[in-house]
């Protein structure tokens, strides 16, 4: 049976506001935050946050971080680690959430959902990911010396359902590539707008007001001088894919971090909210497919609060491939000119576990700057799933 929207009515309990959100800067690998313990990573998000917010961390009822491949040094609850590292509180609690590249949009709808339920009064959600420290899909072969050889092949009930054929984002992206008729082309045009889009948001300090330092690092490295001339020579990710790194997001490392907060403890500690938590969700798709998954997650989103996509203002989806965006687009029918507009991850990054977060802080500062009433974020996911926040700005009656 599908599920129906339109039978699970839309009814939070209370609201959630949105205080702030910041994050770091993003270097690139091997680049300003290589060398950064990932708890000190995160730590310096944490602290930009309480000092900004004024917060008094003995306030916070829990720390939600998302986090992927949680090996060495990210290992061991790094939500709390970070939590600890950054000097606050040991009576307040944290955990680490892996929704894959949702990680830290999943820890921020978390948040929300308990200040909903009446469960918490104050969450900290974020994320943190080093991915010159932890390279990518680490968590995934660290069972090989066990036997392990896949985190699917090999399971008897999946190989049953899937077979035992590649499982991968590049695989992912290929295949939308082609059912949505996606050429190479296409791709690196949208990628060389996210470079132009991200350059511009830098010079005109668009992400200056969610940024906060680590020593002295305020400044995305991600994006390049490139041009279609240069994307063009480059040699394809395997023999016959229409994929290039050119379009596909950089391996980077960085952190971010949110505040949210009940009504009650916005009267009670004199916070200054900028925005409610409008709607939350998450839907699945083809596992295979991997990366479709925000399509349906929006339909989704959208027939549960009634919105239509031309009521979104802002939307931030991330780039994890060009092809992800570009059917994402076709399928809901969204204005390119709202998607992305100071760039997205394939010219600013993607550190996995703080992506979402990141992301969110950019899509509440865009949402301020053009003047906007609603912003939507959404991520596609390892395992095929995504999220959905949607946010609205308090003061959007002055629009």
């Amino acid at each position: 049976m599908t599920a129906s929207a339109e039978r699970r009515p839309y009814a939070p309990l209370r609201e959630a506001y949105v205080i702030d959100a910041v994050r770091t800067a993003v270097g690139k690998r091997g680049g300003a935050l290589a060398e950064v313990h990932p708890a000190d990573l995160g730590a310096a998000a944490l602290r930009g946050l309480v000092e900004r917010t004024g917060i008094d961390p003995a306030v916070v009822d829990d720390v939600i971080v998302g986090c992927v491949d949680n090996l060495g040094p990210q290992a061991g609850n790094i939500g709390r680690t970070m939590w600890l590292v950054a000097g606050y509180p040991e009576e307040v609690p944290g955990v680490t959430v892996d929704r894959q590249c949702g990680s830290s949009q999943q820890a921020i709808n978390f948040g929300a959902q308990a200040i909903m339920s009446g469960t918490a009064e104050v969450v900290v959600a974020g994320g943190v990911q080093n991915m010159s420290a932890i390279p990518i899909g680490a968590a995934m072969i660290a069972a090989k010396p066990y036997g392990f050889e896949s985190a699917f092949i090999g399971a008897k009930g999946w190989d049953s359902r899937y077979g035992t054929g590649e499982v991968s984002q590049f695989k992912g992206a290929e295949m939308i590539a082609e059912k949505w008729g996606i050429s190479r082309e296409d791709m690196e045009r949208w990628a060389l707008q996210s470079h132009q889009r991200a350059k511009t948001a830098i010079t005109e300090g668009r992400f200056d007001n969610e940024i906060v330092p680590v020593g002295d690092f305020t400044v995305d490295q991600g994006p390049r001088e490139t041009s279609l001339e240069k994307m063009a020579t480059l040699q394809p990710l395997s023999e016959g894919s229409p994929l290039t790194a050119a379009v596909a997001s950089q391996i980077s490392d960085g952190a971010s971090a949110t505040l949210l907060a009940s009504e009650w403890a916005v009267k009670e500690y004199g916070l200054t909210p900028r925005a409610r938590i409008h709607h939350v969700s998450a839907r699945g798709a083809d596992p295979i497919f991997m990366l479709s998954a925000p399509i349906p997650a929006t339909q989704w989103a959208l027939e549960k609060t009634g919105l239509t996509i031309d009521d979104i203002d802002v939307i931030e989806i991330n780039e994890a491939f060009a092809p992800v965006v570009l059917a994402w687009i076709k399928e809901i029918g969204a204005d390119p000119a709202k998607v992305n507009v100071n760039g997205g991850a394939i010219a600013l990054g993607h550190p996995l576990g703080a992506t979402g977060a990141k992301l969110f802080a950019t899509l509440l500062n865009e949402l301020e700057r053009v003047n906007g009433r609603y912003g939507l974020l959404t991520i596609c996911e390892g395992g095929g799933t995504a999220n959905v926040t949607i946010i609205e700005r308090l003061d959007a009656d002055k629009k």
